[in-house]
């Protein structure tokens, strides 16, 4: 009988709301995590329900604003920042600021220029080693992981696994303000920063930021002057794709926009917001 309620204690699993955990300092968890848990007698009691939480599935740390669960009190307190928008972690070059320490640490490679993890087939450096593991793969040329579906191969598993979402259309990945869901979690990730503004890619001419390295890569070629989209037809180059596609309308005579009043058509939205003004 005792060994029972021994063990429905152990089974029962309090929850505990972010309005209790906001009370401890989120510095006080960033210290933890470099030190030995055991050491603070609040990590401790985070680390211990933690390992037995995760195993089990349970989340025991929930948010007040969005009932969001998480397994670890430090999670939960992270997790709070999207809504309070609090950025604590500033860069003293640029002054841009982040949620977490770690996207501050990331963000300072690029003023520092350093690149320590290095590929050892063709020296390429790289600033994080994730982006080094990806690399990799293009050496190898190996796909072993096949889509049963399409039968399309790839190198990595975890890219297989956001694959055979299109086919099932499953979107697992909701973002946390506007439950917005995504087939990638790293869609959603950049998703976030239109609520958090954050942008950490920086151009070094002109310091501008940007929320995607994908935009920053467009950026520099204003500055460099490169052009390479090329018209086909006539040669005409182009900084942007999207541009070169505009231009290809000249060539084509195709004008996808219609105005629903007069009926007549143009190439490039510009033309035709210009247009609707007229009758507005």
């Amino acid at each position: 009988m005792e060994e029972n309620i021994s063990e429905n204690k152990h089974a029962t699993s309090k929850v505990v709301h972010s309005s209790e955990i906001s009370k401890v300092p989120l510095e006080h968890f960033d210290a933890q995590l470099n030190q030995n848990p055991q050491d603070c007698e609040i990590s401790a009691k985070s680390f211990t329900d933690t390992t037995s939480s995760t195993h089990m599935k349970e989340k025991p740390y929930a948010c007040d604003v969005c009932t969001q669960a998480f397994h670890r009190s430090y999670d939960l307190k992270l997790h709070l920042r999207i809504h309070t928008k609090e950025k604590p972690y500033v860069c003293e070059v640029c002054s841009q600021a982040f949620t977490q320490n770690s996207s501050l640490k990331t963000h300072l490679l690029i003023h520092t220029k350093e690149k320590p993890y290095v590929c050892e087939v063709c020296s390429k450096t790289f600033a994080q080693s994730g982006n080094l593991k990806h690399h990799l793969v293009t050496h190898s040329k190996e796909k072993p992981h096949a889509c049963e579906v399409c039968s399309k191969t790839f190198t990595q598993s975890n890219s297989l696994k956001s694959h055979l979402l299109t086919h099932s259309k499953e979107k697992p990945h909701a973002c946390e303000v506007c439950n917005k869901s995504f087939t990638r979690r790293h869609d959603m990730t950049i998703h976030l920063r239109i609520h958090t503004k954050e942008k950490p890619y920086v151009c070094e001419v002109c310091c501008k930021t940007f929320a995607r390295s994908s935009y920053l890569k467009t950026h520099l070629l204003t500055h460099s002057k490169e052009k390479p989209h090329i018209c086909e037809i006539c040669g005409k180059a182009f900084t942007k794709r999207g541009n070169l596609l505009v231009h290809l309308r000249v060539h084509t005579k195709e004008k996808p926009y219609n105005c629903d009043v007069c009926s007549k058509a143009f190439s490039d939205s510009c033309n035709f917001k210009r247009h609707l003004r007229i009758h507005s």
